[in-house]
């Protein structure tokens, strides 16, 4: 028992005159940073001059230099580091062959600080290191009786070796401890060890680190301590991660959602970021709810749909469209005027415009249904449109493209060009993108009514086309895909893998997303011209992929087999099917989809009457929780 007062006294007396900087950076090595949760990689290195330069390689190259004036033998610096490490191999290797359980310890309350503290004289024992540190000067003395006699002339002893030889002394003493002795000497020197590195360092450099966290890690170190739930539920923080993400501020926050009954605010970039995991996670298991089924058009061809906020419209080829409320699924209204088939519509919160067989557009309101303007000017079916802002611009069999303002009902522009029909259009408000059945694409500046650049490429007709700003991309007949720098006019890429004719595409970030009647969905880098899946499988569509969209990480596609499958955008995975029609495989189609954050919309039917013609309308509205977020 003489060994627990000598120990104890060992420890508290100079085993070096460790300044606490040189701890701290112990504690980095020795302990996670981060209380609970948080693990960063750290990379240390000393240099000893006129000064000590620190660098630290927090996670993915975090870097924080710090440079301290600091006065002090190599050796002497290193000698806790030494004696830690040496303890620690007595015990996880002592005789009851258990290792010492180490608890973890959190900061209470709002008390830690939100920035480092003034300069402090160094502490040269370990008795002044506790009363840094805010321990009690009184440490917890063994219970065995009075001191044994002739310890403090040891420690006197011991008091004036040089620092190499305590070293010497204690690992000789270490090595005759037995476990327990070990244990309790482990007690006095590890909660050293368990300090908070967060809460030193000023709060923008605090939020720095956080920042290269995963969502999932943030939740987790929320639950630290009052301050790291400060801190991690910071407004911009989450906002990189949504913006990291593509989660933007869209979608509508409940008042139960923003608010922990009895609690406090929740991050309003946290609660849409939470609020898009759940909607995410509803599209890809919650049980598929029984669809609203919208019945409407008789057994005519849902031609075109449209979905704005709560709207739905739906265009036919019997020469109506109707609007629906995605919240009662009932026909709200139905809009009459046409006098032939609608092929093409577009819709802008309640404004509708359509194109038809009669070679008028329309332009109405979802709202009232009356028809504000009726657009003369076309000479054959208008069979495609696209809408930004005030200006729509349609195309049609006349070979013509047309630019109108939907406020005045006005044609501003006409752009020829083409000698067959003009089969797709896109529109962003600068220059106007056609593709024709003259195996051609053309970039026109519609102020000029000039064609900037012609591209020829494709042997057959020209189907659809999606453009960013940055790239134009046709799907052909012909069985290519076709990237053309919009600037220059140059075919970038030829991408080849389909086997038909390519029906539909989406394009977001570089990631191109072509539906084809080869009955596959193959995702692209429209950068490189790699393609990078090719959605099929098992579960793969057996017929014509007829629409697709895609978003939060997921494509959403439809088919001539009566079935509207998930896939996983990153894997290329199926996930599940989200309709299958009772007559899927005999003659069941499904035409069109559209997608809100939370609603999916099919258009269904047949071509032999084995189906009926109907909106189905599934909500993936994730079920409301309590508490806080």
């Amino acid at each position: 028992m003489f060994l627990y007062p000598l120990i104890s006294d060992l420890c508290y007396m100079s085993i070096s005159p460790l300044p606490l900087s040189v701890l701290y950076i112990y504690e980095f090595v020795f302990r996670t940073l981060c209380c609970m949760y948080v693990s960063l990689s750290l990379s240390l290195s000393l240099s000893l001059s006129l000064s000590l330069s620190l660098s630290l390689s927090l996670s993915l190259s975090l870097s924080l230099s710090l440079s301290l004036s600091l006065s002090l033998s190599l050796s002497l610096s290193l000698s806790l580091s030494l004696l830690y490490v040496h303890m620690k191999r007595k015990l996880d290797h002592g005789p009851d062959g258990r290792p010492f359980p180490t608890g973890k310890k959190r900061c209470k309350g709002n008390s830690c600080p939100s920035s480092l503290a003034p300069f402090q004289a160094t502490p040269t024992t370990f008795g002044e290191l506790r009363l840094a540190n805010g321990h009690s000067a009184q440490r917890r003395r063994v219970t065995s009786g009075p001191p044994p006699s002739g310890l403090q002339d040891w420690l006197h002893i011991f008091q004036a070796w040089s620092g190499p030889e305590r070293l010497l002394a204690m690992d000789e003493l270490i090595d005759r401890c037995e476990t327990n002795q070990v244990k309790h000497m482990m007690q006095l020197i590890e909660p050293q060890f368990q300090r908070d590195f967060i809460s030193l360092l000023p709060k923008e450099l605090s939020l720095y680190v956080l920042s290269f966290l995963a969502p999932g890690d943030l939740l987790q170190a929320a639950q630290t301590c009052s301050y790291w739930r400060t801190l991690a539920e910071d407004n911009l923080l989450w906002r990189e991660k949504c913006r990291e993400e593509g989660r933007h501020h869209s979608l509508g926050v409940k008042p139960s959602q923003r608010r922990a009954k009895g609690g406090p605010a929740s991050s309003p970039w946290k609660t849409t970021y939470i609020r898009h995991q759940r909607i995410e996670t509803s599209w890809r298991t919650a049980d598929t709810r029984t669809p609203q089924v919208l019945m409407g058009h008789d057994d005519h061809v849902i031609t075109c749909l449209q979905v704005s906020g709560d709207l739905i419209v739906s265009g036919s080829d019997d020469n109506t469209l109707k609007v629906w409320s995605a919240v009662t699924g009932q026909c709200v209204r139905t809009l009459l005027g046409h006098t032939g088939g609608v092929w093409c519509s577009q819709m802008s919160v309640a404004t509708v415009i359509s194109g038809s067989t009669d070679r008028t557009l329309r332009v109405w309101s979802a709202e009232s249904g009356e028809c504000v303007h009726t657009l003369y000017g076309h000479t054959s079916t208008v069979r495609c449109m696209h809408l930004h802002g005030n200006r729509v611009v349609s195309g049609s069999r006349d070979t013509t493209l047309r630019v109108w303002d939907v406020v005045t009902g006005q044609c501003v522009h006409v752009l020829t060009g083409h000698v067959a029909a003009v089969r797709c259009v896109q529109y962003d408000g600068r220059r106007v993108v056609s593709g024709g059945y003259d195996y051609m694409v053309k970039i026109w500046d519609p102020e000029t009514q000039t064609c900037l650049h012609t591209l020829e490429g494709h042997t057959n007709r020209v189907y659809s086309l999606q453009f960013d700003g940055v790239y134009v991309v046709s799907g052909s007949l012909d069985t290519s895909i076709r990237v053309w720098d919009v600037e220059t006019g140059g075919c970038v890429h030829k991408l080849t893998g389909h086997q038909s004719l390519t029906s539909g595409m989406e394009l977001r970030d570089n990631l191109l997303v072509s539906g084809n009647a080869d009955s596959t969905v193959r995702v692209w880098d429209v950068r490189t011209g790699q393609c990078l899946h090719t959605l099929q499988g098992p579960n793969r569509h057996q017929s014509a992929v007829t629409c697709l969209q895609f978003c939060r990480g997921l494509v959403l596609s439809s088919s001539d087999d009566g079935t509207v499958k998930l896939w996983d955008l990153g894997t290329g995975a199926w996930v599940r099917d989200l309709v299958s029609l009772q007559s899927q495989g005999s003659g069941g189609v499904v035409w069109r989809i559209r997608a809100s954050d939370t609603r999916l919309v099919c258009a269904a039917g047949s071509r032999n009457g084995t189906e009926e013609t109907k909106l189905l309308l599934l909500d993936f509205e994730p079920e409301e929780r309590g508490g806080d977020e």
